[in-house]
């Protein structure tokens, strides 16, 4: 494998026969876990009627990302990650087909606590794939790497949500879905079982408490002390810890909006639900397509300029949603802040992947994926409350303020970064004037 000045592209990247088979894995994966959670909302929904109780299940899936997701990043960066996806697509295989024994009124509390295994499980799986990529793909082929696996997480959510509709709708049932889903893992499991680059994480010499150190301390303070260690080196790097800020006070905004966006259309707007399909289909569309300027991008601009530059798209496109009064303007709307969706999300990943040592991405991605779940979480506990204060429109329009001020953020501390005298820009793009973690809306 060369690391060449050009960046690659999609088709560059999909010939890594390697990566060909994460990313096939990844996508398989992801329409189970999507056909998953919108069956357990739904029959949370049919079994109670209660909205606390839709509520309980969607922080039962959130909560673990929080609590648990930087631990698991510890051991992500301490065992073979590769054994990690296997071990965690195999639980899961098993675990998801207990949500059939939980689908019933008088066994409710079984379905949560499935839910908690199954999505602490989970936490070890995404940091341990994200952490091996940068060992299958070169640095000049991230970009790229990370936008395809965007489109098709966007692409798997859409298919495992339509399965859904169709499975429990049609049939009324739920158990298929989970059954279905079982055999999305045990099918990730079969492919990731083929990939031949070595997951195994050599011992971090700048961490005493790291697995194979010198005197390592009893495994319980070891866990602790590498989570301090790997926070440490956020904390010491502007652009690590510019990218986190900025997620995280991205998803502070996008949060509420998620949640105000469906009373915004039918209450505001008085547009029939039948709209809401075609309204999602416009930013999956351009989410879709901008994957495929990914590499023309990296080419013109570094990560840091596509983080800030895709910021502050998605403020202005979510600042502007807040005026709308028609259902075509959210559609174009939409539609142009999927263009920048795809490449944010993209450049956030790449910018994790080049910036930490080997060693170390597991806890990082990890951190970062639980402050992002944080802020998302404690942004849509305060919509309800600040949509009913301030009017749905007036939180879309904070929201756009709050998500500016995440670019600006990020420009700052990026720009910190470039001035220090020891700094580098992630290898594998190109350069460019400084000028995600987000998920989507």
């Amino acid at each position: 494998m060369t690391d060449q000045t050009a960046p690659l592209g999609a088709r560059a990247v999909l010939r890594i026969p390697d990566y060909r088979r994460l990313w096939a894995a990844q996508g398989i994966s992801d329409i189970g876990d999507a056909l998953t959670n919108l069956t357990l909302l739904i029959v949370v929904v049919r079994l109670t009627g209660s909205t606390a109780a839709l509520a309980l299940m969607a922080i039962a899936l959130a909560v673990p990302a929080i609590v648990v997701g930087p631990i698991a990043g510890v051991f992500v960066d301490r065992w073979d990650r590769r054994r990690v996806m296997l071990a965690s697509d195999l639980l899961r295989a098993g675990l998801v087909l207990g949500f059939i024994l939980g689908a019933t009124g008088d066994r409710l509390p079984l379905l949560y606590l499935v839910a908690i295994a199954h999505a602490t499980i989970g936490t070890f799986f995404n940091p341990a794939r994200m952490a091996l990529i940068p060992r299958v793909v070169a640095r000049n082929g991230l970009m790229a790497a990370n936008s395809l696996n965007q489109m098709t997480r966007v692409i798997a959510g859409v298919a495992g949500a339509a399965l859904a509709g169709l499975i429990v709708g049609l049939a009324g049932v739920a158990w298929p879905a989970f059954v279905i889903d079982a055999a999305t893992f045990v099918v990730s499991f079969s492919i990731v079982l083929r990939v031949r680059t070595s997951g195994r994480v050599e011992a971090d010499p700048a961490d005493p408490h790291a697995p194979h150190a010198p005197h390592a301390p009893h495994a319980a303070t070891g866990v602790f002390a590498s989570l301090r260690h790997g926070l440490a080196l956020v904390v010491g790097s502007p652009l690590l810890l510019g990218t986190m800020i900025a997620a995280g006070v991205t998803m502070l905004g996008l949060g509420a909006v998620n949640v105000l966006f469906v009373p915004l259309m039918i209450r505001d707007l008085q547009v029939p639900t039948t709209w809401l399909g075609a309204v999602d289909a416009a930013q999956t569309a351009s989410m879709i397509l901008a994957a495929g300027l990914v590499a023309t991008l990296a080419a013109r601009a570094r990560p840091t300029t596509i983080v800030v530059i895709g910021l502050a798209g998605i403020a202005v496109a979510i600042g502007f949603v807040g005026g709308v009064t028609s259902v075509w303007q959210v559609i174009v709307l939409l539609f142009l802040m999927g263009w920048f969706v795809t490449p944010l999300n993209a450049a956030i990943g790449t910018i994790v992947q080049t910036a930490t040592d080997d060693r170390e991405r597991g806890r990082v991605a990890s951190t970062l994926n639980a402050v992002m779940s944080a802020a998302s979480v404690l942004s849509m506990a305060l919509a309800g409350v600040f949509g009913d204060l301030l009017t749905v429109r007036t939180v879309f329009i904070l929201a756009g303020l709050v998500i500016g001020s995440a670019a600006l953020t990020a420009g700052v501390m990026f720009r910190r970064k470039v001035k220090a005298p020891d700094a580098q820009e992630p290898a594998g793009v190109g350069s460019g004037d400084l000028t995600t973690a987000t998920s989507g809306t």
